[in-house]
């Protein structure tokens, strides 16, 4: 059946990046709606950020185009050209290999929930835009921009 059981639908808690870049992201929950479906080709992502997380370090791809829709509370949209408060009905798209590094950061008092939604391309390389980091789709290892490992 398409139809996807939100309650069935494994959560996770944190990111996958390594200490100490893992710790502002450690409180986000993610939701893998494209995966539950069985869906391939792109992902979809219901995300809950509470007050004073981050969905990610910030950051941009080359080959994968991103979009978010918020649905509830209120998110800081960070990137190269400042802040942009985005609240419920806002949405943002983030094309791939702009260098244009983003984020959300929570700085409400209350969980914020959204979609995030992006291709899934085995070329495409995730540059950190603050700090020396760095992976690829096809590994998922990270790295220092230099492709030296991290510690």
């Amino acid at each position: 059946m398409p139809k996807i059981d939100l309650n069935r639908a494994p959560e996770r808690t944190g990111s996958g990046y390594p200490p100490p870049f893992d710790a502002p992201c450690a409180a986000r929950v993610r939701q893998r709606l494209g995966d539950a479906g069985g869906i391939t080709d792109f992902g979809v992502n219901l995300m809950r950020l509470p007050p004073g997380g981050w969905s990610s370090q910030r950051h941009w791809h080359t080959h994968e185009d991103e979009f978010v829709y918020v649905l509830e509370g209120e998110l800081v949209l960070v990137e190269d050209d400042g802040e942009t408060l985005l609240r419920a009905g806002d949405c943002a798209a983030f094309p791939k290999n702009t260098g244009n590094g983003h984020h959300l950061v929570n700085r409400s008092n209350a969980t914020a929930l959204y979609l995030e939604v992006g291709s899934r391309q085995p070329a495409d390389i995730t540059t950190c835009s603050d700090i020396d980091m760095m992976s690829a789709n096809s590994d998922g290892r990270f790295v220092r921009k230099d492709g030296t490992p991290l510690p």
